[in-house]
């Protein structure tokens, strides 16, 4: 009986190790390590794998083919061959006698070089071609749009010095038209990185970065700061508005005057008394959504972003929808929603050390004004 039970036992052992259990268990992995690249920025997709723009779409490509299908071959042939030996020289029972040995076999140590160096050559090769095109002194049409972009810990700020407009969050530009970005920042580090339209741009203190691209769709594409830039960087990202030309001339127009003020005696009113008085917000952030683009960029940055037409954008803070709910909520719990920002440290810390925090009814005045309608 005890024989048996052993016999059985080496026979699940065995069956744990044959080739077929050895071919589900790297599937399950393989599914888990496709499964893992599906990448999401605040609930919404940003793949690289679904290019929006001419840059995007070159490097997809890239990684297709020499990248994906080499990778491919390779694995093909590795696993094949694994398997091959597996099942032709297992070792039989009652074997015991050693393997041959092949170290010290030239031509298998010249090949086994040889093979990976080769490998490597055909995915270098095209790609240091494709990044010196990308990185060439960018010459693009008359009619290219251009931006600049600065990085703050921990939002985005988008200056366009042909409209003379700043706005925050979100970078609005037009379908089929080249788009040239001029990239630094304020404070630290990040990288400016939309996938779906191109690669990465490192936004550097005191040095100017440039990114082209031509936008091929409409619609929101969302990117993320891909450096990591303190304690709030996975919450560093942002909205690329592709628009029609018309959309586009629309935004331009009504961004490139000040919002009306708000009727007198109505809660927005007394928000922006608030605002601009007892509340302190404006002395961090401005609703005027021009500027002099003659002025240099050190000397026009504002501590927070700007908060013209603040009711048009989708998202607060860079990481949760537009809402009157969790406006409110930001402008009350800070410390809470985006902790260590400067927002949170300079503002609501101080308040509440000065036991001036706002009542609900100022936050609830102050979430009408930023929300009321143009």
């Amino acid at each position: 009986m005890c024989c048996g039970e052993g016999t059985e036992r080496v026979r699940e052992r065995r069956a744990y190790l044959s080739p077929r259990g050895v071919l589900v268990i790297l599937l399950l992995v393989s599914t888990a390590f496709v499964s893992s690249g599906c990448g999401v920025i605040g609930g919404k997709i940003a793949s690289t794998s679904d290019p929006a723009g001419d840059q995007a779409r070159l490097i997809w490509d890239l990684f297709i083919f020499p990248v994906w299908w080499l990778s491919i071959a390779v694995f093909i042939v590795v696993t094949g061959w694994m398997f091959l030996n597996i099942i032709l020289f297992r070792r039989k029972q009652g074997d015991t006698r050693i393997p041959p040995q092949v170290h010290g076999n030239t031509r298998l140590e010249i090949a086994w070089t040889l093979i990976p160096a080769v490998i490597l050559a055909l995915i270098a090769i095209p790609s240091t071609r494709l990044i010196f095109q990308l990185n060439r002194d960018p010459v693009p049409e008359s009619d290219a749009l251009r931006v600049q972009v600065i990085g703050h810990q921990w939002w985005w700020e988008f200056r366009y010095p042909e409209y003379g407009i700043v706005t925050a969050g979100d970078l609005h530009v037009v379908v089929n038209r080249p788009v040239v970005l001029t990239i630094t920042s304020q404070d630290v580090i990040h990288s400016f990185w939309p996938p779906r339209l191109a690669g990465k741009v490192d936004a550097v203190p005191g040095r100017h970065n440039t990114m082209v691209f031509t936008p091929e769709e409409t619609g929101v594409i969302y990117g993320q700061c891909a450096e990591l830039c303190g304690a709030q960087h996975a919450h560093m990202q942002f909205r690329v508005v592709v628009q029609t030309q018309q959309e586009f001339d629309a935004w331009v127009q009504k961004h490139s005057k000040p919002a009306p003020d708000p009727a007198p005696g109505t809660l927005a009113a007394t928000g922006k008394q608030l605002f601009e008085g007892a509340a302190g917000c404006a002395g961090c952030h401005s609703m005027n959504p021009t500027y002099d683009p003659a002025t240099p960029i050190n000397k026009i940055l504002a501590v927070g972003p700007n908060l013209a037409y603040f009711g048009d954008r989708q998202t607060i803070a860079a990481m949760m929808p537009n809402t009157p709910e969790n406006l409110h909520r930001w402008i009350a719990e800070t410390e809470q929603v985006k902790p260590y920002s400067i927002m949170a440290v300079k503002w609501w810390k101080i308040r509440a050390q000065q036991n001036q925090l706002l009542t609900q009814d100022e936050v609830d005045a102050i979430v009408a004004y930023l929300l009321a309608e143009p």
